[in-house]
């Protein structure tokens, strides 16, 4: 068992059983890039395609600008069948998820989902995950397109017990075992599953057209923010959830077996055409989470800057009151030393050159305080997200940022008591912190459901 009261006493006096467990490593691995089934049809549509996670991604169709608006506005239809989805099930898939994530997953029952994160034994984030609960021992989770292997390597691990889960306690294991399956895997079958999403303030208009059901138009319209409903519309059966990864309250996930993923991305194409929905790419899924402040792992998770979830501002998806979950230990030593923390921020002036990833950030008066880690335009002015000394994330605070040359590498400058007439120096442009959150309600919709109960 993970947890039991009395263990560190019973631990002490009986030391560890040393058996010597594994130490998990991942290694990358490399190939050939991989299409989506959409791949066809985003020809089709004269995208531009841009490499990401291994797969080859529409970027855009039009315009970023354009399609960032269409989300916001009407409608924008993304494909996002490059992303991870894992089955956890059996008797023990509660108690196999409440070790290996940070949320409490007896909280959701059938037909609600939960954001999560899945930390290695030093509190270190593996991933941020959804899960959605389909019945009382059965489980799907959607991971990163980035960490898919990695967390299905991972997960595996764990469930194995030959690997090490606690350095304090190295023989614990998880309770039980979970039978695992990849569902993007052909070894699924008619179980496999891929990911499309529709957001914006069409989005149920739009799901509505695709059945002349009453009762099937009504189930749609009472999914709540984190709920879903399986069920079949235009003949296809699919798992359609109120979430999404644009702050949009009004936006779905639609899960289909592959083969049908086209016939449903052209159907929602046509029947929206006069709620004046979009099809949108990466560029647009980038832009509309930075506006509305959600992470991405690499930037605002782990990455660079091994950013975590209290300085991601995602404490809240981190159950303390847990006896036990893999990394508690740790995370809470890393927390208490933490002085840094994920900021929005607005640059003051149009036209400035294009702030990135990893651009110094000081404050009013210079002092140095941290670095970008996102970045997008939008209707005309940068907004983006940074990591912080703690000491300037309020928001209204005045910050500057150093847009470094894009070539990488920053021309040399003379001491300043060396200057000489003609000589360039690099000056910071300014910037504006915003609130953490634009749309609070979106990130507080589950916790806030979870209290009602």
């Amino acid at each position: 068992k993970c947890y039991f009261v009395g263990q560190k006493l019973i631990n002490e006096a009986v030391g560890p059983s040393g058996r010597g467990k594994e130490e998990f490593r991942y290694q990358e691995e490399g190939g050939e890039e991989k299409k989506t089934p959409l791949y066809e049809e985003h020809l089709k549509l004269g995208a531009k395609f841009v490499s990401f996670a291994g797969y080859k991604m529409p970027l855009s169709y039009t315009s970023i600008g354009e399609e960032h608006r269409a989300v916001r506005e009407t409608a924008g239809l993304f494909d996002v069948a490059h992303m991870g989805i894992l089955e956890i099930s059996g008797e023990d898939a509660a108690s196999f998820l409440d070790a290996v994530t940070t949320n409490y997953i007896r909280w959701i029952k059938q037909g609600e989902s939960q954001y999560a994160h899945i930390l290695d034994p030093d509190g270190r984030i593996l991933d941020d995950v959804m899960i959605y609960c389909r019945g009382g021992d059965r489980y799907m989770m959607v991971a990163n397109a980035v960490n898919e292997k990695k967390i299905w390597t991972w997960l595996s691990a764990v469930n194995s017990g030959k690997y090490l889960i606690d350095r304090d306690y190295p023989e614990k294991e998880v309770e039980g075992k979970a039978h695992l399956r990849d569902l993007k895997d052909t070894s699924s079958g008619k179980d496999q599953k891929v990911d499309l999403a529709l957001q914006g303030p069409n989005s149920l208009a739009i799901l509505k057209k695709l059945t002349e059901e009453k009762e099937a138009k009504g189930k749609l319209a009472r999914i709540r923010p984190g709920e879903f409903i399986e069920t079949k519309l235009a003949g296809v059966e699919m798992l359609i959830s109120r979430t999404g990864y644009t702050g949009e309250d009004v936006g779905y996930e639609i899960y289909l077996h592959p083969e049908d993923a086209p016939l449903i991305w052209k159907l929602l194409l046509k029947e929206g055409k006069e709620f004046g929905v979009r099809p949108a790419g990466l560029g647009a899924r980038d832009s509309t989470r930075i506006e509305a402040g959600l992470p991405l792992y690499g930037h605002e998770l782990a990455g660079r800057y091994d950013i975590g979830s209290m300085g991601a501002g995602y404490g809240l998806f981190v159950k303390l009151h847990k006896p036990y979950f893999i990394g508690k230990k740790r995370f809470l030593e890393r927390e208490a030393e933490r002085k840094m923390e994920i900021v929005r921020f607005k640059m003051k002036v149009r036209g400035v050159r294009a702030v990135k990833f990893g651009d110094p950030v000081v404050a009013a008066k210079g002092r140095y305080i941290g670095h970008v880690t996102s970045c997008a335009l939008v209707e005309g002015i940068q907004l983006g997200l940074a990591y912080v000394d703690r000491s300037y994330v309020k928001e209204g605070t005045k910050i500057r940022i150093f847009v470094l040359p894009r070539e990488g590498k920053v021309p040399p400058e003379r001491a300043k008591d060396e200057l000489i007439l003609g000589d360039k120096v690099l000056l910071p442009e300014e910037a504006l912190v915003l609130s953490r959150f634009p749309m609070p309600e979106i990130l507080s919709a589950n916790v806030e459901r979870r209290e009602e109960k």
